[in-house]
């Protein structure tokens, strides 16, 4: 893959969406939309559309689905209205539909990927997948389902090592087709971790590089993937980020540089157990 082909997907967890973000957005670019069918407490569809209808038709959207209000389920009943629903508060098809963190409810994970398959053929969403905080819990299911279209995983230097080395289990078992990236600079880019960072052992460049800057770079190989969403409510920020995503970086040297940095400690802080929904 060529650098310039790596994507940024602007992400709505916890973002301050507004129309001049989306705005933005495309003038830097950034052509995808990743969200869920319970951000914003299940309202983030409706907020999308309603402050932007008319610039929809010109994104990626991504949305997942398995939270409830009452909680995390992969019933396909409760699957299928939610894709409904989504639609309809979108009032277009998404381009993926993926699974909601199944670790939640790893006995429903066979299920519920053969009913996004099925949905998908029948062109309820263009693409089907799985987007999954911690896949620990599922490295121990013998998955017999049809092959997603995507896998998507926390991505870059904060992720845990046991949870980088179940992400890629689970991208072999499932067959995913691609793999996309989340949380990049794990739960919090002022963390320490992100100042310990040394942009000259990462990228190849003369100009100045700046640690989150490269530290995205590097995400995109640690594990390989081709697009990774970011939240953010800054324009300048998302702008810098795309920009750095064409940054030449070596997946071997990143990976040295992964494992130096786990040795000092500096990749734990962000493999604390979660409760509830997490952080995609």
């Amino acid at each position: 893959m060529r650098y310039d082909d790596r994507r940024v997907a602007l992400g709505l967890y916890r973002t301050g969406l507004s129309r001049e973000l989306l705005e933005s957005a495309l003038e830097i670019g950034v052509t995808a939309i990743d969200t869920a069918y319970s951000y914003d407490q299940f309202t983030s569809h409706r907020a999308l559309n309603a402050i932007a209808d008319d610039l929809l038709h010109r994104f990626e959207i991504s949305t997942k689905v398995g939270y409830f209000p009452d909680g995390h389920d992969l019933s396909p009943v409760r699957l299928r209205q939610a894709i409904e629903r989504s639609t309809e508060e979108l009032d277009r098809t998404p381009d993926a539909v993926l699974l909601h963190n199944p670790e939640q409810s790893p006995n429903g994970l066979l299920p519920a990927c053969a009913l996004l398959s099925e949905l998908c053929d029948k062109g309820w969403c263009g693409s089907w997948g799985i987007a999954s905080w911690d896949p620990r819990p599922l490295n121990s299911i013998s998955y017999e389902g049809p092959a997603p279209d995507v896998l998507m995983v926390r991505a870059g230097l904060a992720v845990p090592l046991l949870v980088h080395e179940a992400g890629e289990e689970l991208f072999k078992m499932t067959a995913a087709a691609d793999r996309w990236g989340m949380a990049p600079f794990g739960q919090d880019a002022a963390a320490r971790l992100w100042s310990d960072i040394d942009p000259a052992k990462i990228v190849s460049t003369s100009g100045h590089v700046g640690r989150l800057e490269a530290a995205f770079a590097a995400a995109f190989e640690l594990p390989h993937v081709s697009r990774i969403a970011v939240g953010t409510h800054r324009a300048d920020h998302l702008a810098q980020l795309h920009a750095a995503r064409c940054l030449a970086t070596d997946s071997d040297t990143v990976a040295r540089y992964s494992a130096a940095l786990t040795a000092a400690g500096g990749a734990t802080a962000s493999g604390a157990a979660h409760a509830g929904e997490q952080p995609l």
